[in-house]
């Protein structure tokens, strides 16, 4: 199996900018220790505070599978429901 990398893109309600990067801060330590995690980097936009982008670089499609049925990825679904405007989810292979 190939190394996966993901582009996740978080769009917060407005009101609710500060509470959805709290949310997003709390999955990067337990998730840096997952079996399989390479790279997991997360981002703000300058422009938009709003917008946040997950870089994610897994040892394979498996190890993705199995960070999001962890109990704090369904932890950090369940704070920001209702929080979320948009999301798109994107699931790579490198190329070059």
């Amino acid at each position: 199996m190939s190394r996966v990398t993901v582009v996740a893109r978080v769009v917060a309600k407005r009101d609710a900018v500060a509470a959805v990067k709290a949310e997003l801060l709390k999955l990067i330590v337990p998730t840096r220790g997952e079996g399989g995690c390479i790279e997991y980097t997360l981002h703000q936009d300058n422009e938009d505070p709003a917008v946040f982008v997950f870089y994610e670089t897994w040892e394979n499609a498996s190890c993705l599978e199995q960070h999001t049925g962890t109990d704090h990825y369904k932890a950090y679904v369940g704070a920001v429901a209702g929080m979320i405007e948009g999301k798109v989810v994107n699931k790579m292979t490198r190329i070059a």
